[in-house]
């Protein structure tokens, strides 16, 4: 199936030398691996059931969302356990650590997403091994 797409022109040159270093043989390739890619990283965040300890990263542009950001921070209070920021010029890496229910988690992350002046939003999950699990 063909299909067209609407890239700024840096992102697609870092995306052609990114693919060409790797010596995929077409962007086509690169394009059909990143799509999968995503699918896998959505499944598994919407495949998440119960309770969950969660990390997750993401950049900004610091003036452009800083009092957005602190109101949903505040706003899911109760599962995010720490945070950990970092400033580079404009921008900011930010880290929050959250334990709690999977969909509170899910949820924080679609709102995070959902703001332009938030470049990408990094999940990583906790997968404790449950069989090396003792009961209180």
């Amino acid at each position: 199936m063909r299909t067209s797409l609407n890239i700024p022109g840096e992102i697609l040159e870092s995306f052609d030398e990114t693919w060409q270093d790797e010596g995929l043989e077409s962007r086509s390739r690169a394009v059909r691996e990143a799509i999968q890619e995503y699918i896998e990283r959505h499944t598994t965040l919407e495949g998440l059931d119960g309770t969950a300890v969660a990390a997750l990263a993401f950049d900004y542009e610091h003036t452009l969302v800083i009092g957005d950001l602190h109101t949903v921070q505040h706003e899911f209070d109760d599962i995010i356990g720490t945070t950990q920021h970092m400033h580079h010029g404009e921008w900011c890496l930010e880290t929050i650590f959250c334990e709690g229910s999977a969909g509170r988690i899910r949820e924080l992350v679609y709102q995070l997403r959902d703001f332009d002046a938030v470049g990408r939003v990094n999940v990583m999950f906790l997968q404790p091994d449950h069989d090396n699990q003792t009961a209180d």
